[in-house]
This record gives structure tokens, C-alpha cells and sequence, in this order.
């Protein structure tokens, strides 16, 4: 295969997929990695893609502005219905756990409210008003500054209540994932609060749909290798998902049918949590 050849099917794979990697490449192209990865440094240095340790990412992708949490509740429903019932099934009766915002998170409340002896902690008005009229359910709210478009309390109040209580596991949503740039959050006031929850257990499971990979965030919160769970859906790249299992992450496919029997997840557009 030419060069020229070899450079545009790299790039097609890039697009559809987000992320390639060197071994990949050699064995699909017919040729050794040594030539891969000279394919990869001159595609970089032309601007068209970015190398990363083992392959290469797509130029990074800055996620769209996010409508306010209460309209991204009704995108998508049944993909973060799926998810969220199926983080659900990771908490068990018995539990202390904290629960982030996000409209995504609003569906794993959903799904507890029928345990006994749950305990939930949450910096979020839309999981602690799911979850007010569960009989098994103790909630308990952080307190701190109301940032108005999530419904969600930040800053420094809410990282002292955070450090007043203990849980077994975090559930919480995220802006943007990158195998490279990590976690990232897009306001910048969150940030600390955000660093502050994922210190409050070593389990954290991370519920996000597959729009959120590849992109970066202006804010750093904590490495990709942080995760201990994520949950997404099937349309979750392949290569992705290899890097992901490789850090040892485990990853839970959420797949699920509507009434009809028929595939609910897929591209259905831009899902933000």
C-alpha cells in the first residue's frame, strides 16, 4: 500500500473511531510498525492528527456548550435509563454512596429507590429530590454555592462537607474523557469540588454515554486510570475500549431494547451528562 494510501485510511479510522493504535495498524495495513509509526509522526506534524503512546488520537475535540441539566434529562432517555439502571445494580442494600450531578446520574437515583438501608450522599437538588420520598433511602446533601444550570452545590463549603462523611463507592458523570488528557470538566469552579469527590472512595464508577471519549475539557480533574468502573454504551469505539480494559478499568456495556425489541442505543447524537 502507498503512503498516501496508507495515510488516508489511517485518518478514516481515526474519524469513525477516535483512536488508533500502532500494533492495530501493522497487522490491518500489511506493513511493520516501524513504517506506522512514521506514518503517524508525519501525519502529526501535518496538524492532522495527534500522537499518543502506542498509537494516535483524533485532533482534540472541544465539547459543545451543555444545556442545562433539566433539558439534557429528556435527550436520550433510554441510553441513560440503561446506564443508569445498570449502575444502579452495583449498589447494593446496605451501602453509603455518593452520587454526583448530571442528568445521567439523575437515572441511577431513579433505580435505588427501592433499597433498604442505602445511604446516599449528593452535591445534586435533582438526585436528592429522586430519591426524597424513598423510605429505605437517607440522603444527605453537601450544602455550598447552588450553580443554577445543574442543580448542584460546588465550592469550598461543599468540599468541607464532603470531607465529614465516608462512602463505599462514587457515582458521578464527566464532561469529557481522553486516553491522553485524562478527566476534564468545562467550569472551572467544579473542578476542586470534582477532585474532592473522587477522593472520597477508591471504587469510582463513571457513567458516561460514548460522545464523551476523545474530547478534552479546559480543566484537568484526575487521570483516565482513576476509574475503577465505567459504564457506557455499545457505541463506545473498539479501540477505546481495548485501551480502557488495558489500564484495567472494568467497562460494563449497557445494552438494552425498547418496548419493540429494538436496539435503543447507537448514535442517537450528542448525549451530555
Amino acid at each position: 500500500m502507498l503512503r498516501e494510501e496508507r495515510h488516508r485510511v489511517i485518518l478514516e479510522r481515526l474519524q469513525s473511531e477516535g483512536l488508533v493504535t500502532v500494533a492495530q495498524l501493522s497487522q490491518s495495513l500489511g506493513v511493520s510498525e516501524v513504517t506506522i509509526r512514521r506514518d503517524l509522526r508525519e501525519l502529526d506534524e501535518q496538524g492532522k492528527l495527534r500522537r499518543a503512546r502506542g498509537g494516535a488520537l483524533s485532533r482534540v475535540q472541544t465539547p459543545p456548550p451543555e444545556p442545562p441539566v433539566v433539558q439534557r434529562m429528556e435527550q436520550a432517555r433510554e441510553i441513560k435509563d440503561c446506564i443508569g439502571r445498570q449502575a444502579a445494580s452495583l449498589i447494593a442494600d446496605g451501602d453509603a454512596v455518593f452520587i454526583g450531578s448530571g442528568s445521567t446520574a439523575v437515572y441511577v437515583a431513579r433505580h435505588l429507590t427501592n433499597r433498604r438501608n442505602l445511604t446516599v450522599v449528593t452535591n445534586a437538588l435533582t438526585v436528592a429530590s429522586e430519591l426524597a420520598a424513598a423510605e429505605g433511602v437517607t440522603v444527605v446533601m453537601t450544602g455550598g454555592m447552588m450553580r443554577g444550570s445543574e442543580l448542584s452545590l460546588v465550592g469550598h463549603i461543599t468540599e468541607l462537607a464532603l470531607g465529614e462523611v465516608r462512602v463505599d463507592k462514587v457515582v458521578m458523570g464527566m464532561r469529557a474523557i481522553s486516553l491522553d488528557a485524562g478527566l476534564t470538566n468545562d467550569f472551572l469552579p467544579e473542578v476542586m469540588t470534582d477532585r474532592a469527590i473522587i477522593r472520597m472512595a477508591h471504587e469510582l464508577i463513571v457513567v458516561a454515554d460514548h460522545t464523551k471519549f476523545g474530547k478534552v475539557a479546559a480543566a484537568y480533574v484526575a487521570p483516565v486510570s482513576r476509574i475503577t468502573t465505567l459504564i457506557t454504551d455499545p457505541g463506545i469505539p473498539a479501540d477505546t475500549l481495548a485501551a480502557l480494559e488495558e489500564l484495567g478499568i472494568r467497562v460494563i456495556i449497557a445494552s438494552c431494547t425498547n418496548s419493540n425489541g429494538n436496539d435503543t442505543n447507537g448514535n442517537n447524537g450528542e448525549d451530555t451528562l
